[in-house]
């Protein structure tokens, strides 16, 4: 897809990663509306990015979800691409796991990004994307992140029904899938203290790779294990 006057909505704007895409989308030409739970720090970013729209909702709040939808979309005519990069994380044994933990992780991972694609799909134009920012543990869940592990997996498993069902209306699904990348999230579990994790990712070679994959209507964006750099296919 052209990304130059691309009307796109992004989920997860106020965090590290979402920033960084909103910012990138923006110099790219993209026309954005911002979404994310922190209102401070969202009116920064829409300062930042010259007034662009914003709105304030929790993840986990799909009435509110639905609203900041409706709104971004009437705010920008429409629209083209939505990109979700919401997340939080829990570290500890699956046997010691919370409930309501596990439930928070559900709902802000999978179920969380899967209302919001829902409620756009409607105003979503045809040929348009959907991105959503999954993780490399949906391919290799890892010890003492198995609740983490397991609600990426499912929303990369959802990703890719969705696209085969969208294919009609020639709207593609990105799953990116990146190894570890310091956002900051590790130091804000839910739960546990983080396992010994590789150095973090390069996150302009993933804001990069996203873009790139959205120009070229990518798939999946993961990591070439030899190589150690992401791959669009």
């Amino acid at each position: 897809m052209e990304l130059s006057g691309a009307r796109v909505l992004v989920a997860g704007a106020t965090g590290a990663l979402g920033g960084d895409l909103a910012r990138a989308l923006s110099g790219a030409g993209a026309r954005v509306a911002l979404v994310g739970r922190d209102d401070a720090r969202l009116q920064q970013l829409a300062g930042e990015l010259g007034g662009a729209p914003s709105f304030a909702a929790d993840a986990v709040d799909v009435d509110a979800v639905r609203g900041v939808v409706d709104g971004a979309a009437d705010a920008l005519g429409g629209l083209d691409a939505v990109v979700v990069a919401w997340g939080v994380v829990a570290f500890g044994p699956a046997a010691d796991a919370d409930d309501a933990v596990t439930e928070e992780l559900f709902a802000v991972n999978t179920l969380g990004p899967m209302s919001l694609v829902r409620a756009a799909l409607p105003r979503l134009a045809d040929g348009g994307a959907v991105v959503l920012l999954s993780a490399i543990v949906a391919d290799a869940p890892t010890l003492n992140m198995a609740e983490y592990s397991a609600s990426k997996a499912a929303l990369s498993a959802w990703a890719s029904v969705l696209r085969r069902e969208l294919r009609s209306r020639s709207i593609g699904v990105l799953d990116v899938r990146p190894p570890h990348v310091d956002t900051g999230l590790v130091d804000r579990a839910l739960a546990g203290t983080p396992p010994r994790l590789p150095a973090g990712h390069d996150r302009d070679e993933v804001v990069g790779a996203v873009l790139d994959g959205m120009r070229e209507g990518a798939r999946e964006v993961v990591l070439d294990p030899r190589e150690k750099r992401l791959v669009r296919r």
